[in-house]
């Protein structure tokens, strides 16, 4: 009917709010190595070790990563169709080009293809910001780039080593997404580029000046972000009738659907700014259903 409600039980919040620093750490491991378990019914994979946080402090202390399905369990007979420490290595270089460090990276694996999370490119600000956090703290050196960056003093030589600078982080952002055989991203941002305090703090592909990610399918389907659910929240988790407002000077992001994806789903996409988040919550989740069927990884 519209609503849904998470909430833990009551010993388990209590254990959590009662318990010891080591108690939460040890139910902590009881539900990875759990986690851990049920991916091997059903799935071959390798896993990126993220203890302290030094891959993403955003993601899991063991990022998984699916191969295949098991089809026979008790054989043991399996040769990785990933190299981990290439995969590794890219995720590496890669992570700096997304928000908080937040890289692409396959969640769900349905008839051999990727279905992966990310955050958002990362804007100039947080760009320069991280690599001269990494400078700092690696004692004088950033080994996530492979030479090093300088940055010029005139206006026209800014552009241009800011220019070098994308081209050499969304690089390896680009080569972790064919690595993963991406062929297709949704960008649900209702924005082009976030502004925060005048910075553009992040950006999506689509309004990457230098096309970039031009042989990539994008599809622009804008999605209210976390803010708009505090006024679901607000309503008692009752999603009915709750229209987002397009009208903000904020969103400028049109809805941007190749024909292919849309001919064959009976949806009139013309009137996606008056669906309320029912509806366009079903809509959205019947597009990306017929382009996971019907085709790569998306």
């Amino acid at each position: 009917g519209g609503r849904v409600r998470l909430e833990a039980t009551a010993s388990l919040r209590g254990t959590m709010m009662a318990g010891s620093p080591s108690s939460s750490e040890e139910i902590v491991e009881a539900i990875e190595t759990r986690c851990l378990e049920l991916f091997a019914r059903d799935y071959k994979f390798s896993v990126i070790q993220n203890s302290n946080g030094e891959v993403c402090g955003h993601y899991p202390r063991q990022i998984v990563f699916l191969e295949y399905e098991c089809t026979d369990v008790e054989n043991d007979r399996y040769e990785s169709t990933l190299q981990i420490s290439k995969l590794q290595d890219l995720v590496n270089r890669s992570k700096m080009a997304r928000c908080r460090g937040r890289f692409v990276c396959p969640v769900i694996l349905y008839d051999g293809k990727h279905i992966c999370r990310s955050s958002t490119l990362a804007g100039w600000g947080e760009l320069y910001g991280r690599t001269g956090y990494n400078y700092i703290f690696s004692g004088g050196s950033d080994d996530t780039w492979t030479e090093s960056e300088e940055v010029p003093e005139d206006d026209s030589a800014v552009r241009n080593g800011d220019s070098q600078l994308f081209d050499k982080v969304r690089g390896h952002d680009i080569k972790l997404l064919r690595y993963l055989s991406v062929r297709y991203i949704c960008d649900l941002m209702v924005e082009n580029k976030k502004v925060k305090f005048g910075l553009n703090v992040t950006s999506s592909e689509k309004a990457d000046k230098a096309q970039r990610y031009a042989d990539f399918t994008l599809l622009s389907v804008p999605y209210p972000g976390c803010e708009f659910f505090k006024d679901y929240k607000d309503r008692d988790y009752t999603a009915e009738g709750l229209v987002f407002n397009w009208n903000q000077d904020y969103v400028d992001a049109p809805l941007t659907i190749p024909m292919c994806f849309t001919q064959n789903l009976n949806i009139d996409w013309t009137q996606y700014q008056s669906w309320d988040l029912v509806e366009q919550t079903q809509n959205y989740l019947k597009l990306l259903l017929h382009i996971i069927n019907n085709d790569g990884e998306l």
